[in-house]
C-alpha cells in the first residue's frame, strides 16, 4: 500500500510516499480501508520533534512511527479475532492515538491502517469521509475542554481564542450548543466563517486587542495559547477559568504549569484524551442534530502530504486540513 512516511525528524520535507506492507489486524482490531484522514498541529509537532521532549515518546533519535497521520475516516476491510460489534462494510472514523508504538498516534496518512474496534465509531450517514476524517482529534480536544475541564453551563461568557483553526472552529460550535455567550477571537480573514458558526461577539485581533477590550469572562478557552497569565486573569471573572489547549513557546508553558489559583480564577492545561469511541459517539449526537460540522480549509492529495503539513504549519488555515487517500 502506499503511504505518507518519514524516517528522520525535520521539516515537512522528509516526507515521503512509499510502499509499505499493508498491516494486518490482531486480536480486537479491524482494518480500515483509508478514505481520507486530516492533519493536526500534533502531526507537525511529531514530524519536526518540537519541542524536543516529543522524542522521548515518539523516538530518541528517529521516529519510532514511520506514517504520519492521527485521524482516519474510512471503511471496514478486515475484522481482528474477537471483534463481534463491527462489520466488514461499516463506514468509520477514529483517533489513532495509543496504537502505535509509544503510544502516539500515527498511520493515518496510508491507504489502509488497524484500529482497536473499541476507538471506532460509526460515521454519521449526512457527513462525507472528509467531514467525519477531520473530526477525531480535534473535535474531541474542544469538547473534553469545554464539559470536562470548563464545564460550561447556560449563559456563561465564553471567550475563544484561536477560533478559526481545527479546535476553534469546533470549539465555537460545542460552546454554542451547550448554551454559552460565544466571543470569539480570530483574523480578518476568519470572520465570515466565524460567524456563520453562530459566535455571538467577534474579536478580529488584527484591529482590537483582546485584553484590552475591558471585557471579562466566565471561561476561556485558549486554542492560539498566546496570551499571559496576566492577561488570563485580567480576562478572567472572579471564579473563572481558563483552559489552555497547546502552547506557542516553552515559556508559555512553564508559566501556565507554575500559575496558581488567584481570586478564584484558575489556569489548566487541556490533556485531552482519545483512546475510546465515546467522545465521537456524542459528537456523532451534534452532527446529527445540527449543532457541529466540519469547517474544511483544503484538500491535499496523499501525495502532497507534505504539501499539506507545510501549510497547516505556516499557512493560518480556517478548519481543518484534510487528507484525500482513496
Amino acid at each position: 500500500m502506499k503511504a505518507a512516511v518519514f524516517y528522520r525528524y525535520g521539516s515537512p520535507d522528509v516526507i515521503s510516499i512509499a510502499e509499505v506492507e499493508t498491516p494486518i489486524p490482531k486480536e480486537g482490531e479491524v482494518l480500515i480501508q483509508v478514505k481520507a484522514a486530516s492533519l493536526n498541529a500534533y502531526d507537525w509537532h511529531l514530524v519536526e520533534a518540537d519541542p524536543f521532549m516529543t522524542r522521548f515518546l515518539g523516538g530518541l533519535f528517529k521516529p519510532k512511527n514511520n506514517i504520519l497521520g492521527a485521524d482516519v475516516a474510512g471503511i471496514v476491510a478486515t475484522l481482528g479475532n474477537g471483534v463481534t460489534d463491527v462489520k466488514i462494510g461499516d463506514e468509520v472514523y477514529c483517533c489513532l492515538e495509543g496504537h502505535a508504538k509509544g503510544g502516539l498516534a500515527a498511520g493515518g496518512c496510508a491507504e489502509f491502517v488497524c484500529a482497536k474496534a473499541t476507538s471506532i465509531a460509526p460515521k454519521v450517514s449526512s457527513q462525507s469521509f472528509e467531514e467525519a476524517a477531520g473530526m477525531p482529534m480535534a473535535a474531541t480536544t474542544a469538547m473534553q475542554a469545554i464539559r470536562n475541564y470548563a464545564k460550561v453551563t447556560k449563559g456563561q461568557k465564553v471567550l475563544i481564542n484561536g477560533a478559526s483553526g481545527g479546535v476553534g472552529t469546533f470549539a465555537v460550535q460545542i460552546a454554542k450548543a451547550d448554551g454559552g455567550e460565544v466571543t470569539a477571537v480570530c483574523s480578518t480573514g476568519a470572520v465570515e466563517v466565524i460567524r456563520s458558526l453562530g459566535a455571538d461577539l467577534i474579536i478580529d485581533y488584527e484591529k482590537e486587542n483582546v485584553a484590552d477590550t475591558g471585557k471579562q469572562y466566565d471561561v476561556i478557552i485558549d486554542v492560539a495559547a498566546t496570551l499571559s497569565v496576566k492577561n488570563y486573569r485580567k480576562l478572567l471573572k472572579p471564579n473563572g477559568i481558563c483552559v489552555v489547549i497547546g502552547f506557542s513557546t516553552m515559556g508559555h508553558l512553564i508559566s501556565y504549569q507554575l500559575a496558581r489559583k488567584k481570586d478564584g480564577k484558575r489556569i489548566v492545561l487541556c490533556a485531552a484524551k482519545n483512546k475510546e469511541n465515546v467522545p465521537l459517539l456524542d459528537l456523532n449526537k451534534l452532527v446529527e442534530a445540527g449543532k457541529l460540522r466540519t469547517v474544511i480549509d483544503s484538500r491535499f492529495s496523499l501525495g502532497d502530504t507534505d504539501k499539506a503539513l507545510r501549510h497547516l504549519e505556516t499557512g493560518h488555515p480556517k478548519g481543518k486540513i484534510i487528507i484525500q487517500v482513496t
